[in-house]
């Protein structure tokens, strides 16, 4: 292959277990390595655990063990949280693996030998949980922003990095290479912070403070400072400088890290390179913080706010969570994430318009057609769908170039509604009755079935086992990016499974129903409870007419009705855009449940509930009067 990609993760420091900060990361990291793999890039996807410095050793001696055990036991907690999240690194490199501490030696004597390396004494401010010291800049009322507790002041001897004298080549570097930070924002952060003196770094610890790292290489009382020892692994898990994989990959490196450790990896890390003689990255992509959206405060352990990932794989599933973190966040940007949040992403795109329409078209196929994909015979109707599906690849392509992640999936997800309205303007249930239709009948679900096998592979990256379910359920194969720029390549003939699993259960309750065999629905007589004609005549219908519909900003599902009943207007929210436009609604009268008390959904005060059908294809149409009659006028 001539394409390469790398990409890493931050090497997550083992002084405590995974949480939703590191699974966000890694996700992402996940996503794009899976993406440039169907692309056709040769890729590599680097993760790990950082082992060294002084707060695994003050949490080893809390826990009363040995800090390499200590660390076997932490370490080996990312490694299956990674399985978990189905998370697909060819690599996992720990900070206390020999070939780690071999590099780590080789590049501080390179930078000792070029005379950028002295020993002096320090005084400053030192915060423990970042590892380093802080400037008064960096405070705010007197703490550490990330930690929220004032640093200690500190005075010892160390080796000090000549890093002032980098100074102005990074910052000509950075303003001569903008994609080089992104987004813009930390780029443009970084470059105010080169713009005053920024002074040398401390790259060691007293080994008698700091008994656990790697020693350096001419003072053996000495362990090398953990955010230039860390930074390294990047270089180490190549094989620096000699191992093919080093050649092939550095020079097109992606480091993904959080805004919290942008300092080290933009200031350290570049100038220890340059200093070493070893080329710079390529792009240095900076995340924001996932916050409550209760408290809207950073997720934190110490501050006890974060959200368990893995409970949330455990009741949703992996790929429900995983595309949840990629769709509802925006990459570079502080999010406000929920449990509440994720079921109704899950229910709307997932169970709703992605799922249900795998479930009717395998349906009709069983049903119609003896579960074989029919050949189509394409129409004037079909062209717009069949350029929007072709066209998919390149759009999102470009989007995830640029981090636009959730622009991506929603791209794609736009395209599984176009599927959605496409099916119901068709109506192949009808075609299905009609003697002349079974040749449009069959175009149509072969075409359903073609733009499904599109969105698969498009979303294989974020959601791995149900995009390839959803190939399985239609008897495809897999695919690259390269078999989707051309309409067609579900071949007709191809059989598809008598039964399969609900591809994403619906959430009513905040947990999905158990999975059941998806067979087309038998015709039997539906259990549902009696009741009395007392209780039945309590219920108030009423003809209403639609004077307005808009769609409910940020609930795909929703539209928005504004009801005139004669003597009223009323407000009410329905679940029906997966089958009505807007625009196609004013002037319709409809059945009311008037006498319904009044519910919040998001944010807007619904004021009874409109009648639907639907059958056990999942169409669905509104109940309406079958002649004219007054608004307003009572349904008996």
């Amino acid at each position: 292959m001539s394409k390469a990609f790398y990409v890493t993760t931050p090497i997550y420091y083992v002084n405590d277990v995974p949480h939703i900060g590191h699974a966000y990361t890694t996700v992402i990291a996940d996503f794009l390595a899976r993406f440039h793999r169907l692309d056709g890039f040769d890729t590599y996807f680097l993760t790990g655990t950082d082992e060294h410095g002084e707060k695994i050793y003050q949490a080893a001696h809390g826990a009363g063990i040995d800090p390499q055990q200590f660390c076997d036991r932490i370490s080996q907690r990312f490694r299956d949280a990674w399985q978990v999240l189905d998370i697909s690194h060819d690599d996992f490199i720990r900070t206390t693996e020999e070939r780690h501490k071999a590099v780590v030696r080789r590049i501080l004597e390179a930078v000792h030998a070029a005379g950028d390396i002295y020993y002096d004494e320090y005084e400053g401010l030192y915060c423990v949980g970042c590892e380093r010291f802080l400037t008064d800049k960096e405070l705010v009322n007197g703490q550490c922003p990330d930690h929220l507790r004032a640093p200690e002041r500190r005075r010892e001897g160390n080796y000090f990095f000549r890093m002032e004298k980098y100074r102005d080549w990074l910052r000509g570097y950075i303003r001569d290479n903008p994609d080089f930070v992104r987004p813009t924002g930390y780029r443009n952060e970084v470059l105010a912070l080169l713009g005053e003196p920024i002074g040398d770094l401390s790259i060691s610890r007293p080994k008698g403070r700091v008994p656990w790292g790697i020693e350096l290489p001419w003072d053996a009382e000495h362990v090398a400072y953990v955010w230039v020892d860390a930074l390294i692994n990047y270089t180490s898990a190549l094989g620096f400088p000699d191992d093919a994989r080093y050649r092939a990959y550095w020079p097109v490196a992606q480091h993904l890290i959080g805004k919290d450790i942008l300092k080290p990896h933009a200031v350290f890390w570049p100038t220890v390179l340059k200093a070493a003689g070893v080329p710079l990255y390529q792009h240095l992509n900076v995340g924001g913080f996932l916050k409550g959206h209760d408290d809207e405060q950073k997720m934190s352990k110490s501050l006890g706010n974060v959200i368990d990932p893995f409970e949330m794989a455990e009741k949703y599933g992996t790929d429900a969570v995983r595309y949840y973190l990629l769709k509802d966040t925006v990459y570079g940007q502080d999010s406000s994430i929920g449990e509440q949040f994720l079921v109704e992403r899950y229910n709307a795109d997932l169970a709703n318009d992605l799922g249900n329409l795998l479930s009717r078209v395998r349906a009709l196929l069983t049903r119609h057609t003896d579960g074989v994909l029919p050949s189509p015979s394409q129409q004037e109707a079909d062209e717009e769908l069949i350029a929007t599906g072709t066209a998919l690849v390149g759009q999102v392509r470009s989007l995830v170039g640029r981090l636009r992640i959730f622009e991506a999936l929603e791209t794609v997800m736009q395209f599984v509604r176009q599927l959605n309205r496409y099916f119901n303007d068709e109506a192949p249930w009808k075609l299905a009755k009609d003697p002349d239709g079974r040749e449009r009948l069959g175009t149509v679900l072969y075409n359903i079935a073609e733009g499904l096998r599109i969105v698969s592979v498009l979303l294989e990256p974020a959601m791995p086992s149900k995009a390839r379910q959803v190939r399985t359920d239609l008897g495809l194969e897999d695919y690259t990016f390269a078999d989707l720029e051309a309409w067609g390549q579900a071949a007709p003939g191809t059989k598809i499974p008598p039964e399969a699993d609900i591809l994403f259960p619906k959430s009513e309750t905040g947990k999905p129903k158990r999975q059941t065999p998806q067979t087309p629905p038998k015709k039997e007589a539906p259990q549902v409870e009696q009741i009395s004609i007392e209780d039945f005549s309590k219920v108030q219908l009423r003809v209403a007419e639609v004077k307005a519909a808009e769609k409910v900003e940020g609930a795909d599902r929703l539209l928005k009705l504004t009801l005139d009943l004669g003597d009223e207007t009323r407000t009410v929210v329905g679940g029906i855009a997966q089958w009505y436009q807007p625009e196609d609604l004013p002037g319709r009268k409809v059945i009311l449940v008037a006498n319904l008390k009044p519910a919040k959904l998001r944010g807007i005060v619904s004021e009874g509930m409109i009648l639907a059908a639907e059958d056990g294809d999942g169409n669905l149409v509104l109940v309406g009067p079958d002649q004219d009659i007054a608004t307003g006028a009572e349904v008996h």
